[in-house]
């Protein structure tokens, strides 16, 4: 017998379009959610994601990675057999020591440098990962990658799969929200695009300056916006019918109503005025300098969204000086390096702290990570040294949800320079938070282009030694 339709249009009718969206996102209680999530195999250790993403690339072997023999071998050619294709490299390139002092932190040892001086002092809450490889020392391709699993774009991003497959706790906000600090990353809005997920799945951005989202406060009357609203549904579902891509415009609907609860919900969640004076010291809201104060607010936004039960937030750094992004110092290493940690060390410790004070850090990952790390050597040493792309070992750190902390895992050599223990891909980060989150990250797929699509793709597994 023949099927008069196809799998994608049957699930389409059936469920009035929903039926390619995840389930979750259609549940309001959030236990329903949890039982209901695509790819779910467990149950959930965390329940939200703060992704603070130090675009440029920061340089491992000056925060978390402490390799004493670069300062000895200091100004020495570092030879053939340290020349790689993964990173700006050259036999006739110098070792460039450290300008940051390292030390132990905490009860655990942690070795953090002295240029990040608020997240030492929560070293005991962090695990440290050592031995990340990427493919590509190019800040574009490396901040999809980081991202989307892929350097080729046009890909659902990290948050979107995470928003797919877990939807929002909180039917008034969105389940993933960029707060942007007025920079937008190489790679462009690609790495917070739903790609070929439903577009409720895309990332909503919050500004930190000015209004914070301008467009979702009209000025017409609540009762003439639910007429409106009640009009386009009409029409769209009309539409609809007439239509093989009926998700799409179901993905618009949904999007048109959630922009109409948001007027309410989002002002409220964006105000930090209600937050005591002690809160907003501790995040640096008091800070003489802007770029520092702007990005102190939206890691305290970022905290009070989650408490408002969206899923997946990452926030940006700000580009202060003229560059290519914000930790990518081919020169001024010291200048540079050491103003950036000023402006996002701070506030970063905050939002752990506050979150752990809370009861939120158990339930809620915070993941600090750049695309890259940068070279442990330098064409010449002088006060104006700097470092360039290097992909072939660096460091990220993660802190809650189930993450061990006061621990580093893998190895980079002697020099900071390959990884020699327990090389991990981006895609191993992502399934193992995945995981955390109660979802098997082989599982959570798309169809699209005749196959059925995942976020680590055919790559990436659980790395069970960083978990607790």
């Amino acid at each position: 017998m023949q099927i008069p339709y196809s799998r994608r249009e049957m699930l389409a009718a059936s469920s009035n379009g929903f039926g390619l969206l995840a389930l979750a996102g259609l549940l309001s209680n959030a236990k329903a959610a949890d039982n209901a999530t695509p790819g779910a195999s467990r149950s959930p250790r965390a329940k939200h994601v703060i992704l603070c993403f130090m675009d440029g690339g920061p340089s491992h072997v000056d925060t978390f990675d402490y390799k004493p023999e670069l300062m000895k071998q200091q100004g020495k050619p570092i030879g053939d057999s340290q020349v790689s294709k993964l990173s700006q490299s050259s036999a006739g390139r110098v070792w460039f020591g450290s300008p940051w002092k390292f030390s132990q932190r905490g009860q655990s040892g942690l070795w953090v440098s002295d240029l990040l001086p608020h997240a030492a002092d929560l070293a005991d809450d962090l695990c440290v990962v050592r031995s990340l490889v990427g493919k590509q020392p190019l800040h574009g391709q490396q901040n999809l990658l980081l991202h989307t699993g892929r350097v080729t774009g046009l890909a659902p991003s990290f948050g979107s799969w995470i928003t797919y497959g877990l939807g929002t706790e909180n039917q008034n906000l969105p389940g993933y929200v960029l707060l942007n600090n007025d920079w937008i990353p190489n790679g462009g809005f690609e790495n917070f695009s739903s790609a070929f997920l439903p577009a409720t799945n895309s990332a909503t951005l919050l500004r930190a300056k000015g209004a914070t989202v301008d467009n979702i406060q009209p000025g017409d009357s609540l009762e003439k916006q639910r007429r409106k609203l009640r009009l386009l549904k009409e029409q769209d579902g009309t539409f609809a019918t007439e239509t093989p891509e009926r998700q799409l415009i179901d993905a618009a609907v949904k999007n048109y109503e959630t922009a109409f609860r948001m007027q309410t919900a989002v002002p409220e969640v964006a105000d930090v005025s209600g937050e005591t004076e002690a809160t907003r010291k501790l995040y640096g809201l008091d800070s003489s300098n802007d770029y520092q104060k702007y990005y102190s607010l939206q890691c305290l936004r970022a905290r009070r969204l989650v408490e408002a039960g969206v899923r997946f937030v990452e926030i940006t750094c700000p580009l202060t000086h003229a560059n290519n992004s914000p930790w990518d110092q081919h020169g001024n290493l010291k200048l540079h390096h050491a103003e950036n940690a000023m402006i996002t060390d701070q506030s970063v410790a905050a939002l752990i702290f506050d979150l752990k004070q809370r009861g939120l850090l158990d339930d809620t990952i915070v993941i600090w990570a750049g695309e890259m790390g940068r070279t442990p050597h330098t064409p010449a040493i002088s006060e104006t040294a700097g470092r360039d792309h290097h992909v072939n070992g660096y460091s990220i750190f993660l802190a809650g949800g189930g993450f061990k902390g006061g621990m580093a895992f893998g190895q980079t050599d002697e020099f900071g320079n390959s990884v020699v223990e327990h090389p991990l891909m981006i895609q191993d980060i992502h399934a193992t938070v995945m995981h955390q989150l109660g979802i098997d990250h082989k599982k959570l797929t798309f169809r699209f282009g005749g196959r059925d699509v995942s976020l680590t793709d055919v790559h990436g597994h659980v790395v069970n030694e960083i978990l607790a």
